[in-house]
């Protein structure tokens, strides 16, 4: 499944989402609902996180709204690492490597908005300089 955007970002965490709901079910039909139900909240908030993001406030609301999408990536490395390593549960390989591209693009992401921000600041700081200077000539 697929949503039709032009975000890359959001784009793969939507497709990442549904293939963990299919995850999911599969573990469900298995009666592994405790997994299931950790792994479903922590996968598809990845993407509820990035799509929140777009309608940020601010690019500091926007950081932070990504923050927490890869906070959620991180727990649901865990949830996926643990169903690798355990018997008789599914083998998660492809999505924990469509996991790591998307934590890769997230932090790229959001070192990209820190330096937007740390730049728009230091020449906000430039110009209240200036403009002292000015003033007390």
């Amino acid at each position: 499944m697929k949503l039709e955007t032009n975000n890359l970002i959001v784009n793969l965490t939507f497709e990442f989402a549904s293939e963990i709901i299919e995850l999911c079910e599969n573990l469900e039909s298995k009666r592994k609902f405790n997994l299931a139900n950790q792994l479903f909240r922590s996968g598809t908030s990845i993407g509820a996180n990035v799509f929140e993001s777009q309608h940020a406030e601010s690019r500091a609301d926007f950081i932070h709204i990504l923050k927490i999408s890869a906070k959620e990536a991180n727990e649901t490395k865990y949830w996926l690492m643990l169903c690798k390593h355990s018997k008789n549960y599914p083998d998660p390989d492809e999505l924990l490597k469509k996991l790591e591209s998307i934590q890769k693009i997230l932090t790229k992401i959001i070192s990209t908005s820190k330096s937007k921000i740390i730049k728009k600041q230091n020449i906000i700081n430039q110009q209240v300089s200036l403009v002292n200077t000015l003033a007390h000539q």
